[in-house]
């Protein structure tokens, strides 16, 4: 965090998070500036431009930069996250108590400035920045976006949802190999609920079971059919390992089924109750704690150096349009305008749109007029329909439910469908069914279900309630035809409150889309009978929800694999008419299945990731030598500890930056060493540079374990038995040939026994070879290929040779300014 701007005091609280997550757009563009200065005073001419740039910190961006971050183990890529609103909560609105913050409810422009709304957020957060003849509830601007309020159902995309005349093949095979699995872990959506358990869930369970089996939903995917991509919770796993068939697990009303397909009915919710010892479960998902950890990752190995910080997020900060100019390679994004003013983009730097489906359309329209192929831009929109039917019925309506259990509570369970239509095709839905057991006059099917309860008055009152009939709300979400005509994102005439235009959202649903509308609510009914049995149930409510209410909007940005002509995006994201800019989140799906869009979403942004930023190949020399280090691993490296040296016990660190390590000198000298004892004899090679000529460090051979000597500063062990090559252009303090760049410099103040042959260094910012002979007691240091030092030991107790009961090791110094080591590699001779 830098210094300056501290965290801010308001009339209600103090704004810590804001201030330890965020930083300003200033301070972001001054980090990366080569000609500014650190606070200190100190010059930062190893300042780095950003390498990745995100637009949006909402549900995906969020995603995409905690991901990228850690799979930067080289630390080679610095992130900037530009996201338009505040940061606001810290994780998802169900996991902080009763705190009321809802989504509102959908609306227009219009509707909003007749009510003089147009200019205030609605909820705290919530703003419509576009025109359309639906409703929307718009979008969450802050920090972790919609996925601070979403309902955490996530099922997966089945092969018959991802069409390969549609999808890429290689997308869908990564994403079935991997990335499903690991969005899906992240998610905490990957087991059967340990969440969502008790007689009414399973007396729910089972009767739906028996009505699938019987074939009484008819357009329910039969459950043999389906793959279960869940696993299945502890008790169910501890059951089976027990000699119990999985689908046997014993409840409290007895066994439930005779085979895996009843775990099929779980639904797949985004809720995390349980995981490894020691560790606190992720509660329901939000991006914001994957992105605030990340954050705060990135500034504690930084040590609070904004120069060094690998991932910074600037919130209220409003991308208006790409800036984009021809480049060898195409067209190329050179700057992003903001209400802030203008971030510059290195050439080749990925810049990554990650805002909703609407505004990302919207962002590549400004940026792509008049381009080849920008007619495609906001096409292939896509939404969910949705409807919902909400029964009461009375307990005993179910019929393994045990009469004396009289705290019902909740139950949540999953049906997928499929229609097929009079062509052939075919088109998917799903049913999320959600229950409650309540008194007679309950309407609420999530009374009981996704709240928090933290105090033990409030939880004895579940526990206590008496429950005599259930209410359920059974939710249809069905998909979308692709490639519809009718649905689009265009450019509207009239501009936004930044001076550009906003879209324009037209959503058409096809005859398809209503035959599978019917199909849809018919399931719901069926279902619906089924939990009834004899009995006749009461309709509370029964609607169809308008199409811009789903927040699921996806396709506008489509990936495809047959070129430019036929999608906007390449399989990777990649837009086909710029070189360096990217689109992540649902915008890219070519179709949208009935699934909430967050686990593909989450999948297709670590692969995206993975991609932007491979998993590092180790540094692996040859000709004999073997690696110190590797680019990104310090298991076998150790700094210094100083202790009972008041106003000097601070040796630095050394940290890793772009596959080297890097000096951050202290208020004493320290000694980052290798572990790994050196050989006998041995031939040492690396690579070094600096920022400035008088930066100074060294590098330190033949000493002892330095933790096992008793000095209070342990980088001296190295200074008083062993040996310094040193790295100082300027030889200060006096410019004396024994304290430059090459020299064997020892602290005593002697020079006998050697012969210097100095040269210069390269210029400052490029890197040197040192290639060091250390056999018997002859040292030669050679610089770029010259030798440059000759010494013959004359000392009887420095610098002696490793053995098997005393060890020696080398090391590198902190002492002044800034110097970078690679590629460090030994061999015996």
């Amino acid at each position: 965090m830098a210094a300056g701007l501290k965290a801010q005091t308001t009339t209600f609280s103090r704004d810590i998070l804001g201030r330890y997550i965020c930083n300003t757009l200033d301070e972001a563009l001054r980090s990366a500036n080569q000609t500014a200065s650190r606070p200190d005073g100190s010059p930062q001419n190893d300042a780095r431009p950003f390498d990745i740039i995100i637009i949006g910190g909402g549900s995906f961006g969020s995603v995409l930069a905690q991901h990228l971050f850690y799979q930067d183990k080289t630390h080679s890529h610095r992130i900037l996250v530009l996201e338009a609103g505040p940061f606001a909560l810290p994780e998802h609105v169900q996991n902080l108590a009763l705190l009321g913050l809802d989504p509102p409810g959908p609306t227009t422009i219009a509707e909003l400035r007749a009510s003089g709304q147009d200019r205030i957020p609605r909820n705290e957060v919530w703003g419509l920045p576009w025109h359309s003849d639906h409703k929307f509830p718009g979008l969450a601007y802050s920090l972790g976006g919609r996925s601070l309020f979403w309902g955490g159902w996530s099922p997966q995309l089945l092969d018959s949802e991802m069409p390969l005349d549609r999808w890429p093949a290689n997308v869908v095979y990564d994403l079935n190999r991997r990335y499903f699995r690991e969005a899906s872990e992240q998610l905490g959506a990957n087991v059967t609920n340990d969440f969502i358990f008790g007689p009414l869930h399973e007396a729910l369970r089972q009767q739906l079971f028996e009505g699938i089996a019987a074939g009484r939903v008819t357009e329910a995917i039969p459950l043999g059919q389906l793959p279960l991509h869940l696993d299945l919770a502890e008790p169910i796993a501890m059951a089976a390992g027990a000699g119990v068939a999985a689908g046997q697990a014993r409840g409290s009303v007895g066994l439930v089924a005779t085979s895996q397909d009843i775990w099929k009915l779980e639904a797949p919710l985004a809720v995390q109750t349980r995981t490894a010892p020691g560790f606190f479960p992720f509660n329901k998902f939000s991006a914001m704690p994957l992105l605030m950890k990340a954050v705060r990752a990135a500034e504690s190995e930084s040590g609070g150096d904004d120069v060094k910080k690998r991932l910074m997020v600037v919130p209220n900060c409003h991308v208006k349009r790409l800036v984009t100019a021809r480049m060898p390679g195409g067209l190329n994004v050179i700057g992003i305008e903001t209400d802030q003013g203008h971030v510059p983009v290195q050439p080749a730097a990925p810049v990554i749109i990650a805002l909703g489906t609407i505004e990302s359309a919207r962002l590549a329209l400004l940026s792509l007029q008049g381009e080849p192929n920008s007619h495609l831009v906001g096409r292939n929109l896509m939404a969910h329909l949705r409807s919902n039917l909400t029964i009461r019925l009375p307990r005993e309506a179910l019929a393994t439910l045990d009469p004396n259990v009289k705290a019902l509570q909740a139950s949540a369970l999953f049906v997928k469908g499929r229609h097929r239509h009079g062509d052939g095709t075919t088109g998917h839905f799903h049913l999320q069914i959600t229950a409650s057991g309540l008194g007679a006059l309950g309407t609420d099917s999530e009374a009981d279900l996704f709240k928090k309860v933290p105090d033990i008055d409030g939880f004895a009152a579940f526990q206590a309630a008496t429950a005599n009939h259930v209410v359920i709300t059974i939710r249809g979400i069905g998909e979308m035809e692709s490639l519809n005509p009718n649905n689009f994102v265009r450019l509207d005439a009239e501009l936004d409150e930044f001076g550009v235009p906003r879209a324009f959202v037209s959503l058409a649903p096809t005859a398809k889309d209503f035959a599978l509308w019917e199909a849809m609510d018919k399931a719901a009914e069926e279902v619906a009978n089924i939990f009834s049995g004899v009995r006749p149930y009461e309709v509370l409510a029964k609607s169809r929800e308008g199409l811009g209410t789903t927040h699921h909007e996806a396709g506008a940005l489509w990936m495809g694999d047959r070129g430019p002509g036929n999608s906007v995006t390449k399989p990777d994201g990649a837009f086909y008419e710029l070189s360096n800019a990217y689109v992540a989140g649902p915008a890219v799906f070519p179709t949208i299945g009935s699934p909430n869009p967050m686990l593909a979403g989450v999948a297709l942004g670590r692969r995206l990731a993975d991609r932007l930023v491979p998993r590092p190949t180790p540094f692996q020399p040859g000709d004999g030598f073997a690696a110190l280090f590797d680019g990104f691993t310090t298991e076998n490296w150790r700094m210094s500890t100083i202790q009972d040296q008041p106003g000097k016990d601070d040796p630095g660190r050394f940290i890793i930056v772009d596959g080297a390590l890097e000096s951050v000198p202290g208020s004493d000298i320290g000694l980052y060493w290798c572990t790994t004892p050196t050989p006998q004899d041995f031939i040492l090679q690396l690579e070094w540079r600096r920022w400035q000529d008088g930066e100074n460090s060294g590098v330190f051979l033949r000493f002892p374990d330095p933790e096992k000597q008793g000095y209070n500063n342990t980088a001296y062990v190295a200074v008083n038995f062993g040996f310094e090559v040193q790295i100082d252009e300027t030889g200060a303090p006096d410019g004396a040939d024994i304290h430059k760049t090459g020299a064997i410099y020892r602290a005593d103040g002697r020079n006998d026994n050697e012969l210097l042959t100095l040269k210069p260094a390269r210029p400052v910012g490029e890197w040197n070879e040192y290639e060091i002979r250390v056999q018997g007691q002859t040292y030669t240091v050679f610089l770029n290929g010259e030798q440059v030092c000759l010494f013959n030991n004359p000392y009887p107790d420095r610098g002696l040779p490793s053995t098997p009961s005393v060890p020696t090791f080398i090391g590198l110094q902190t002492h002044s300014g800034r110097v970078a080591f690679r590629n460090i590699r030994i061999k015996r001779i």
